[in-house]
Protein backbone atom coordinates (compact mmCIF):
# COMPACT_ATOMS: atom_id res chain seq x y z
CA UNK A 1 0.00 0.00 0.00
CA UNK A 2 1.45 3.23 -0.80
CA UNK A 3 1.62 6.37 1.80
CA UNK A 4 2.45 10.39 1.09
CA UNK A 5 5.88 10.19 -0.28
CA UNK A 6 8.44 11.27 2.47
CA UNK A 7 11.88 11.99 1.82
CA UNK A 8 14.72 11.43 4.70
CA UNK A 9 16.96 14.59 3.74
CA UNK A 10 19.32 16.08 6.25
CA UNK A 11 21.57 19.25 5.02
CA UNK A 12 23.73 21.32 6.87
CA UNK A 13 23.03 25.03 5.44
CA UNK A 14 26.57 27.34 6.47
CA UNK A 15 24.84 30.21 4.77
CA UNK A 16 23.55 32.90 7.08
CA UNK A 17 20.90 33.76 4.30
CA UNK A 18 17.50 32.31 4.33
CA UNK A 19 17.49 30.31 1.20
CA UNK A 20 14.92 26.83 -0.29
CA UNK A 21 16.43 24.55 -1.96
CA UNK A 22 14.47 21.29 -2.96
CA UNK A 23 16.38 17.86 -2.90
CA UNK A 24 14.04 14.48 -4.12
CA UNK A 25 11.00 16.22 -3.48
CA UNK A 26 11.70 17.99 -0.37
CA UNK A 27 11.68 21.65 -0.03
CA UNK A 28 14.39 22.78 3.25
CA UNK A 29 14.14 26.40 4.12
CA UNK A 30 17.42 27.53 5.73
CA UNK A 31 16.36 30.48 8.23
CA UNK A 32 19.51 33.15 9.25
CA UNK A 33 20.11 31.35 12.47
CA UNK A 34 21.42 28.43 10.48
CA UNK A 35 18.48 26.31 11.48
CA UNK A 36 16.25 24.20 9.20
CA UNK A 37 12.66 22.93 7.90
CA UNK A 38 11.48 20.30 5.86
CA UNK A 39 8.41 20.53 4.11
CA UNK A 40 7.73 17.44 1.24
CA UNK A 41 6.37 19.08 -1.81
CA UNK A 42 5.51 15.73 -3.75
CA UNK A 43 1.84 14.54 -3.07
CA UNK A 44 1.84 10.77 -4.40
CA UNK A 45 0.02 7.72 -3.14
CA UNK A 46 -2.63 8.40 -0.07
CA UNK A 47 -2.99 10.93 2.46
CA UNK A 48 -4.41 9.10 5.61
CA UNK A 49 -3.83 11.02 8.12
CA UNK A 50 -4.55 15.21 8.32
CA UNK A 51 -2.37 17.39 6.66
CA UNK A 52 -1.95 21.20 5.84
CA UNK A 53 -0.13 22.62 2.43
CA UNK A 54 1.49 25.95 3.00
CA UNK A 55 1.27 29.01 1.01
CA UNK A 56 5.11 29.40 0.40
CA UNK A 57 5.41 26.18 -1.16
CA UNK A 58 4.37 24.66 -4.88
CA UNK A 59 3.21 21.01 -4.64
CA UNK A 60 3.48 18.41 -7.41
CA UNK A 61 0.91 15.59 -7.74
CA UNK A 62 2.51 12.58 -9.28
CA UNK A 63 0.18 10.34 -10.28
CA UNK A 64 -3.43 10.39 -8.37
CA UNK A 65 -3.82 11.40 -5.20
CA UNK A 66 -6.29 10.26 -2.70
CA UNK A 67 -7.35 11.84 0.33
CA UNK A 68 -8.60 9.11 2.33
CA UNK A 69 -9.59 7.19 5.49
CA UNK A 70 -11.57 10.24 6.97
CA UNK A 71 -8.24 12.58 6.47
CA UNK A 72 -8.52 16.09 6.22
CA UNK A 73 -6.26 18.22 3.88
CA UNK A 74 -6.19 22.19 3.93
CA UNK A 75 -4.71 24.20 1.53
CA UNK A 76 -3.41 27.64 2.94
CA UNK A 77 -4.68 30.74 0.65
CA UNK A 78 -2.64 31.35 -2.09
CA UNK A 79 -0.98 27.85 -2.54
CA UNK A 80 -0.07 26.62 -5.70
CA UNK A 81 -0.28 22.75 -6.62
CA UNK A 82 0.74 21.61 -10.16
CA UNK A 83 0.11 18.02 -11.45
CA UNK A 84 3.53 16.59 -12.41
CA UNK A 85 4.38 16.70 -16.49
CA UNK A 86 3.74 13.02 -17.83
CA UNK A 87 2.45 11.00 -14.69
CA UNK A 88 -1.14 12.29 -15.07
CA UNK A 89 -1.45 13.75 -11.45
CA UNK A 90 -4.77 14.47 -9.78
CA UNK A 91 -6.50 15.00 -6.52
CA UNK A 92 -9.35 12.37 -5.46
CA UNK A 93 -11.19 13.60 -2.03
CA UNK A 94 -12.66 9.67 -1.29
CA UNK A 95 -16.18 9.27 0.73
CA UNK A 96 -15.82 10.90 4.59
CA UNK A 97 -12.51 12.61 3.52
CA UNK A 98 -12.62 16.37 3.32
CA UNK A 99 -10.66 19.46 1.48
CA UNK A 100 -10.59 22.67 2.78
CA UNK A 101 -9.19 24.84 0.43
CA UNK A 102 -10.44 28.33 1.61
CA UNK A 103 -8.88 31.01 0.02
CA UNK A 104 -9.17 34.73 -0.72
CA UNK A 105 -10.06 36.81 -3.85
CA UNK A 106 -6.46 38.16 -3.46
CA UNK A 107 -4.93 34.57 -2.81
CA UNK A 108 -6.57 32.17 -4.69
CA UNK A 109 -5.58 28.33 -4.57
CA UNK A 110 -4.12 27.90 -8.00
CA UNK A 111 -4.43 24.01 -9.35
CA UNK A 112 -2.21 24.19 -12.35
CA UNK A 113 0.00 22.26 -15.10
CA UNK A 114 3.74 22.15 -13.79
CA UNK A 115 4.50 23.03 -17.54
CA UNK A 116 6.09 25.81 -18.65
CA UNK A 117 4.19 25.96 -21.10
CA UNK A 118 0.39 24.36 -20.40
CA UNK A 119 -1.97 23.00 -22.10
CA UNK A 120 -5.07 21.73 -21.55
CA UNK A 121 -4.90 17.92 -20.53
CA UNK A 122 -1.16 18.19 -18.57
CA UNK A 123 -2.79 16.78 -15.62
CA UNK A 124 -5.85 14.70 -14.30
CA UNK A 125 -7.58 17.24 -12.43
CA UNK A 126 -9.85 17.75 -9.09
CA UNK A 127 -12.38 15.13 -7.73
CA UNK A 128 -14.48 15.23 -4.90
CA UNK A 129 -16.66 11.97 -3.36
CA UNK A 130 -18.92 11.93 -0.98
CA UNK A 131 -21.74 10.18 0.50
CA UNK A 132 -24.91 11.43 -0.58
CA UNK A 133 -27.46 10.23 -2.57
CA UNK A 134 -26.85 9.01 -6.27
CA UNK A 135 -29.22 7.14 -8.50
CA UNK A 136 -26.30 5.06 -9.92
CA UNK A 137 -25.77 1.39 -9.35
CA UNK A 138 -22.26 -0.17 -8.92
CA UNK A 139 -21.96 -4.39 -9.03
CA UNK A 140 -25.70 -4.63 -8.36
CA UNK A 141 -25.52 -1.95 -5.02
CA UNK A 142 -28.10 0.77 -5.83
CA UNK A 143 -27.14 4.18 -4.41
CA UNK A 144 -23.09 3.77 -5.35
CA UNK A 145 -21.64 4.48 -7.84
CA UNK A 146 -18.23 4.28 -9.78
CA UNK A 147 -16.56 7.93 -10.78
CA UNK A 148 -15.58 7.92 -14.44
CA UNK A 149 -11.77 8.20 -15.86
CA UNK A 150 -10.00 5.19 -13.92
CA UNK A 151 -9.91 6.20 -10.70
CA UNK A 152 -11.76 3.44 -8.88
CA UNK A 153 -9.42 0.62 -7.27
CA UNK A 154 -9.82 -2.60 -5.32
CA UNK A 155 -10.11 -0.68 -1.85
CA UNK A 156 -12.98 1.25 -3.57
CA UNK A 157 -11.82 4.72 -3.79
CA UNK A 158 -13.54 6.03 -6.48
CA UNK A 159 -16.65 5.36 -5.42
CA UNK A 160 -19.71 7.23 -4.45
CA UNK A 161 -22.58 7.58 -2.66
CA UNK A 162 -23.31 4.61 0.02
CA UNK A 163 -26.68 3.23 -1.31
CA UNK A 164 -29.49 3.38 1.67
CA UNK A 165 -27.18 5.26 4.21
CA UNK A 166 -26.37 7.78 2.11
CA UNK A 167 -26.74 11.23 3.46
CA UNK A 168 -27.72 14.48 2.04
CA UNK A 169 -26.28 16.46 4.49
CA UNK A 170 -22.77 15.11 3.96
CA UNK A 171 -20.04 17.14 4.53
CA UNK A 172 -16.71 17.66 2.07
CA UNK A 173 -15.09 20.36 3.12
CA UNK A 174 -14.59 23.62 0.86
CA UNK A 175 -13.63 24.96 -2.19
CA UNK A 176 -13.48 28.57 -2.25
CA UNK A 177 -11.55 31.23 -4.19
CA UNK A 178 -10.26 28.14 -5.90
CA UNK A 179 -8.91 28.26 -9.77
CA UNK A 180 -8.58 24.63 -11.81
CA UNK A 181 -6.10 25.38 -14.87
CA UNK A 182 -5.60 22.97 -18.01
CA UNK A 183 -6.59 19.57 -16.26
CA UNK A 184 -8.70 16.39 -17.92
CA UNK A 185 -7.67 13.22 -18.79
CA UNK A 186 -9.23 10.74 -21.17
CA UNK A 187 -8.62 7.36 -19.63
CA UNK A 188 -11.40 5.74 -22.33
CA UNK A 189 -14.06 7.97 -24.44
CA UNK A 190 -16.60 8.96 -22.39
CA UNK A 191 -14.54 8.27 -19.04
CA UNK A 192 -12.75 11.49 -18.74
CA UNK A 193 -11.62 13.00 -15.73
CA UNK A 194 -12.92 16.41 -15.95
CA UNK A 195 -11.70 19.96 -14.11
CA UNK A 196 -13.56 19.39 -11.70
CA UNK A 197 -15.61 16.50 -11.06
CA UNK A 198 -17.91 16.20 -8.03
CA UNK A 199 -19.53 12.69 -7.44
CA UNK A 200 -21.95 12.30 -4.19
CA UNK A 201 -21.32 15.21 -2.64
CA UNK A 202 -23.56 16.49 -0.07
CA UNK A 203 -25.23 19.83 0.58
CA UNK A 204 -23.06 20.88 4.16
CA UNK A 205 -20.08 20.99 1.31
CA UNK A 206 -19.41 24.61 0.18
CA UNK A 207 -18.48 25.04 -3.19
CA UNK A 208 -18.35 28.81 -3.65
CA UNK A 209 -16.28 31.07 -6.74
CA UNK A 210 -14.35 28.73 -8.51
CA UNK A 211 -13.11 28.80 -12.28
CA UNK A 212 -12.40 26.17 -13.93
CA UNK A 213 -10.41 27.78 -17.43
CA UNK A 214 -9.33 25.08 -20.07
CA UNK A 215 -10.51 22.12 -19.00
CA UNK A 216 -9.60 18.89 -21.59
CA UNK A 217 -13.11 17.94 -20.90
CA UNK A 218 -16.62 18.98 -19.04
CA UNK A 219 -15.44 22.07 -17.12
CA UNK A 220 -17.67 21.01 -13.90
CA UNK A 221 -20.00 17.53 -13.87
CA UNK A 222 -21.97 16.41 -10.91
CA UNK A 223 -22.73 13.02 -10.63
CA UNK A 224 -25.63 12.73 -8.05
CA UNK A 225 -25.53 14.38 -4.93
CA UNK A 226 -26.81 17.74 -3.27
CA UNK A 227 -24.14 20.09 -3.16
CA UNK A 228 -25.38 24.17 -3.88
CA UNK A 229 -22.45 25.98 -5.44
CA UNK A 230 -22.41 29.71 -6.57
CA UNK A 231 -20.00 32.05 -8.61
CA UNK A 232 -18.42 29.22 -10.89
CA UNK A 233 -17.05 30.23 -13.98
CA UNK A 234 -16.21 27.91 -17.25
CA UNK A 235 -13.97 29.06 -19.56
CA UNK A 236 -12.76 27.41 -22.76
CA UNK A 237 -13.03 24.22 -21.92
CA UNK A 238 -13.41 21.30 -24.40
CA UNK A 239 -16.73 19.63 -24.19
CA UNK A 240 -19.29 20.57 -21.93
CA UNK A 241 -19.55 23.68 -19.62
CA UNK A 242 -22.66 22.55 -17.09
CA UNK A 243 -22.48 18.52 -17.13
CA UNK A 244 -25.43 17.00 -14.73
CA UNK A 245 -26.14 13.11 -14.05
CA UNK A 246 -26.68 10.08 -11.91
CA UNK A 247 -29.62 12.15 -9.64
CA UNK A 248 -27.83 15.53 -9.01
CA UNK A 249 -30.61 17.66 -7.01
CA UNK A 250 -28.62 20.56 -5.68
CA UNK A 251 -29.01 24.17 -6.00
CA UNK A 252 -26.52 26.49 -8.44
CA UNK A 253 -26.70 30.16 -8.93
CA UNK A 254 -24.48 32.79 -10.70
CA UNK A 255 -22.56 30.68 -13.68
CA UNK A 256 -20.12 32.15 -16.34
CA UNK A 257 -19.12 29.83 -19.43
CA UNK A 258 -17.59 31.41 -22.59
CA UNK A 259 -16.61 28.85 -25.60
CA UNK A 260 -12.87 28.99 -27.55
CA UNK A 261 -14.63 29.28 -31.00
CA UNK A 262 -12.15 27.08 -32.54
CA UNK A 263 -12.26 24.36 -29.68
CA UNK A 264 -14.77 21.60 -29.46
CA UNK A 265 -15.12 17.97 -28.40
CA UNK A 266 -15.53 15.18 -31.17
CA UNK A 267 -18.70 13.93 -29.05
CA UNK A 268 -20.16 17.40 -29.38
CA UNK A 269 -19.99 20.39 -27.17
CA UNK A 270 -22.46 21.61 -25.56
CA UNK A 271 -23.16 24.46 -22.38
CA UNK A 272 -25.65 22.31 -20.58
CA UNK A 273 -25.66 18.74 -21.09
CA UNK A 274 -28.52 16.77 -18.41
CA UNK A 275 -29.35 12.76 -17.88
CA UNK A 276 -31.24 11.07 -15.49
CA UNK A 277 -28.78 8.58 -16.24
CA UNK A 278 -26.90 6.63 -19.18
CA UNK A 279 -30.68 4.86 -20.40
CA UNK A 280 -32.67 7.81 -19.68
CA UNK A 281 -35.12 5.43 -17.07
CA UNK A 282 -37.01 6.57 -14.24
CA UNK A 283 -34.06 5.50 -11.26
CA UNK A 284 -34.37 7.80 -8.32
CA UNK A 285 -33.47 10.21 -6.95
CA UNK A 286 -34.20 11.73 -10.43
CA UNK A 287 -31.90 14.15 -11.74
CA UNK A 288 -33.92 17.53 -11.03
CA UNK A 289 -30.73 20.40 -10.17
CA UNK A 290 -32.17 23.65 -9.97
CA UNK A 291 -30.15 26.34 -12.08
CA UNK A 292 -30.71 30.51 -11.94
CA UNK A 293 -28.42 33.38 -12.95
CA UNK A 294 -26.57 31.32 -15.53
CA UNK A 295 -24.71 32.98 -18.26
CA UNK A 296 -23.70 30.56 -21.25
CA UNK A 297 -22.00 31.85 -23.99
CA UNK A 298 -21.24 29.95 -26.91
CA UNK A 299 -18.87 30.14 -29.50
CA UNK A 300 -20.70 32.16 -32.14
CA UNK A 301 -20.76 35.73 -32.18
CA UNK A 302 -23.14 36.22 -34.74
CA UNK A 303 -25.40 33.72 -36.62
CA UNK A 304 -22.65 34.02 -39.78
CA UNK A 305 -19.65 33.00 -37.53
CA UNK A 306 -18.83 28.89 -38.04
CA UNK A 307 -15.84 28.15 -35.97
CA UNK A 308 -15.51 24.83 -34.75
CA UNK A 309 -18.29 21.89 -36.09
CA UNK A 310 -18.31 19.82 -32.90
CA UNK A 311 -20.08 22.51 -31.49
CA UNK A 312 -23.94 21.89 -30.78
CA UNK A 313 -26.45 23.16 -27.94
CA UNK A 314 -26.57 26.04 -25.68
CA UNK A 315 -29.13 23.38 -23.45
CA UNK A 316 -29.29 19.57 -24.27
CA UNK A 317 -31.85 18.05 -21.79
CA UNK A 318 -32.53 14.45 -22.19
CA UNK A 319 -32.52 11.15 -20.96
CA UNK A 320 -35.38 11.89 -18.45
CA UNK A 321 -33.60 14.76 -16.63
CA UNK A 322 -36.12 16.97 -14.62
CA UNK A 323 -33.75 20.08 -14.29
CA UNK A 324 -34.74 23.80 -14.00
CA UNK A 325 -33.34 27.12 -15.56
CA UNK A 326 -34.44 29.96 -14.55
CA UNK A 327 -33.14 33.49 -14.86
CA UNK A 328 -30.34 33.09 -17.49
CA UNK A 329 -29.01 33.71 -20.47
CA UNK A 330 -27.69 31.23 -22.91
CA UNK A 331 -26.99 32.74 -26.27
CA UNK A 332 -24.16 32.35 -29.66
CA UNK A 333 -24.55 28.46 -29.63
CA UNK A 334 -25.84 26.47 -33.11
CA UNK A 335 -28.38 25.73 -31.12
CA UNK A 336 -30.23 27.24 -28.10
CA UNK A 337 -32.25 24.88 -26.53
CA UNK A 338 -32.65 20.82 -27.15
CA UNK A 339 -35.54 18.52 -25.74
CA UNK A 340 -34.16 15.18 -26.37
CA UNK A 341 -37.00 12.71 -25.83
CA UNK A 342 -34.76 10.29 -27.74
CA UNK A 343 -33.43 7.99 -25.75
CA UNK A 344 -36.07 6.23 -22.39
CA UNK A 345 -38.92 7.96 -21.00
CA UNK A 346 -39.42 11.12 -22.65
CA UNK A 347 -38.19 14.15 -21.20
CA UNK A 348 -40.81 16.75 -21.82
CA UNK A 349 -43.42 14.73 -20.12
CA UNK A 350 -41.64 16.31 -17.22
CA UNK A 351 -42.40 20.06 -18.28
CA UNK A 352 -45.86 18.89 -18.98
CA UNK A 353 -45.57 17.32 -15.44
CA UNK A 354 -44.24 20.47 -14.17
CA UNK A 355 -40.86 19.10 -12.49
CA UNK A 356 -39.18 20.82 -15.08
CA UNK A 357 -39.40 24.48 -15.34
CA UNK A 358 -37.49 27.32 -17.45
CA UNK A 359 -38.70 30.57 -16.92
CA UNK A 360 -37.36 34.07 -17.39
CA UNK A 361 -34.57 33.27 -19.20
CA UNK A 362 -33.26 34.77 -22.25
CA UNK A 363 -32.09 33.04 -25.53
CA UNK A 364 -30.64 34.95 -28.18
CA UNK A 365 -28.79 34.72 -31.34
CA UNK A 366 -28.44 30.89 -31.97
CA UNK A 367 -28.80 29.62 -35.58
CA UNK A 368 -31.83 27.90 -34.51
CA UNK A 369 -33.38 28.83 -31.02
CA UNK A 370 -35.40 25.28 -29.97
CA UNK A 371 -35.50 21.80 -31.40
CA UNK A 372 -36.97 18.95 -30.04
CA UNK A 373 -36.16 14.83 -30.83
CA UNK A 374 -39.37 12.89 -30.09
CA UNK A 375 -39.30 9.20 -28.46
CA UNK A 376 -39.92 6.71 -30.40
CA UNK A 377 -41.03 4.41 -28.17
CA UNK A 378 -43.28 6.50 -26.70
CA UNK A 379 -44.20 9.83 -28.19
CA UNK A 380 -46.34 12.22 -26.57
CA UNK A 381 -47.62 14.13 -29.55
CA UNK A 382 -45.07 17.03 -28.40
CA UNK A 383 -42.91 19.08 -31.31
CA UNK A 384 -40.83 21.41 -31.77
CA UNK A 385 -43.76 23.82 -32.12
CA UNK A 386 -44.66 23.06 -28.79
CA UNK A 387 -41.79 23.05 -27.06
CA UNK A 388 -41.75 27.03 -28.68
CA UNK A 389 -45.22 26.89 -27.42
CA UNK A 390 -43.63 26.21 -23.82
CA UNK A 391 -41.40 28.90 -23.99
CA UNK A 392 -42.99 31.48 -24.94
CA UNK A 393 -45.74 30.72 -22.27
CA UNK A 394 -46.64 34.47 -21.03
CA UNK A 395 -46.56 32.81 -17.37
CA UNK A 396 -42.95 31.71 -18.27
CA UNK A 397 -41.42 35.20 -18.43
CA UNK A 398 -39.12 34.12 -21.09
CA UNK A 399 -37.66 35.90 -24.12
CA UNK A 400 -36.66 35.24 -27.51
CA UNK A 401 -34.27 37.66 -29.08
CA UNK A 402 -32.46 37.73 -32.35
CA UNK A 403 -28.99 38.99 -31.99
CA UNK A 404 -26.18 38.88 -29.40
CA UNK A 405 -26.45 43.16 -29.42
CA UNK A 406 -29.60 42.23 -28.24
CA UNK A 407 -28.32 41.16 -24.96
CA UNK A 408 -26.15 44.26 -24.55
CA UNK A 409 -23.79 42.31 -22.22
CA UNK A 410 -20.57 44.86 -21.99
CA UNK A 411 -18.07 42.96 -23.85
CA UNK A 412 -19.28 39.46 -23.77
CA UNK A 413 -17.24 37.57 -26.71
CA UNK A 414 -13.23 39.06 -25.43
CA UNK A 415 -10.57 36.61 -25.45
CA UNK A 416 -8.90 38.07 -22.15
CA UNK A 417 -8.90 40.57 -19.17
CA UNK A 418 -10.93 43.22 -21.54
CA UNK A 419 -13.64 40.53 -21.51
CA UNK A 420 -16.76 41.78 -19.72
CA UNK A 421 -20.44 39.76 -18.54
CA UNK A 422 -21.92 42.35 -16.81
CA UNK A 423 -25.25 44.08 -18.70
CA UNK A 424 -24.74 47.61 -20.31
CA UNK A 425 -27.76 50.53 -19.78
CA UNK A 426 -30.81 49.24 -21.44
CA UNK A 427 -29.85 45.42 -21.48
CA UNK A 428 -33.15 43.05 -20.92
CA UNK A 429 -31.37 41.43 -18.58
CA UNK A 430 -30.74 44.13 -16.23
CA UNK A 431 -34.39 43.51 -14.67
CA UNK A 432 -37.17 41.12 -14.79
CA UNK A 433 -35.55 38.13 -12.68
CA UNK A 434 -38.34 36.63 -10.44
CA UNK A 435 -37.60 33.88 -7.63
CA UNK A 436 -41.27 33.39 -7.04
CA UNK A 437 -41.38 29.82 -7.78
CA UNK A 438 -41.04 27.16 -5.28
CA UNK A 439 -37.96 25.46 -6.57
CA UNK A 440 -36.02 28.71 -5.90
CA UNK A 441 -37.66 29.54 -2.51
CA UNK A 442 -34.61 28.31 -0.27
CA UNK A 443 -30.54 28.52 -0.78
CA UNK A 444 -31.04 31.21 -3.92
CA UNK A 445 -30.03 34.79 -3.64
CA UNK A 446 -32.81 36.76 -4.67
CA UNK A 447 -31.50 39.76 -7.30
CA UNK A 448 -33.46 41.64 -10.46
CA UNK A 449 -31.29 40.87 -12.88
CA UNK A 450 -31.04 37.75 -15.45
CA UNK A 451 -27.89 36.31 -15.59
CA UNK A 452 -25.01 35.64 -13.73
CA UNK A 453 -23.78 39.39 -13.41
CA UNK A 454 -25.42 42.82 -12.26
CA UNK A 455 -24.39 46.04 -13.83
CA UNK A 456 -20.81 46.93 -12.35
CA UNK A 457 -20.91 43.55 -10.77
CA UNK A 458 -17.09 42.45 -9.46
CA UNK A 459 -17.80 38.98 -8.35
CA UNK A 460 -16.06 37.44 -11.53
CA UNK A 461 -13.07 39.54 -11.68
CA UNK A 462 -9.36 39.57 -9.67
CA UNK A 463 -9.31 35.91 -8.06
CA UNK A 464 -9.98 34.63 -11.72
CA UNK A 465 -8.15 33.95 -15.24
CA UNK A 466 -9.02 35.06 -18.68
Amino acid sequence: MKRLFTTAAFLILIATSCRKIEIDGTTIISGGGGGTTTENTILEGRIIENRTLKAQYTYKLRGLVYVTNGAVLTIEPGTKIVGETGKNGGLIICRSAKIVADGTVDKPIVFSSESATPAPGDWAGLVILGNAPTNATFNGQAGIGEIEGGINNSDGLGLYGLGASSNPADNSGILRYVRIEYAGYAFLPDKEINGLTLGGVGNQTIIDYVEVYRANDDSFEWFGGTVNCKHLIAYKGLDDDWDVDNGYTGKVQFGISLRDSAVADISGSNGFEVDNDASGSTTTPQTAAVFSNMTVIGPRATPSNSGNSNFRRGMHLRRNSSISIFNSIIMGWPTGLLVDASAGRPTDANITAGSMVLANNIIASNNTQFSYSASASAPTGWTTSSLVNYFNEPANANSVLSAITDVQLTAPFKYDNTVDFNPANGSPALTGASFAHPKLATTFTTVTYKGAAASGDIWWKGWTRF
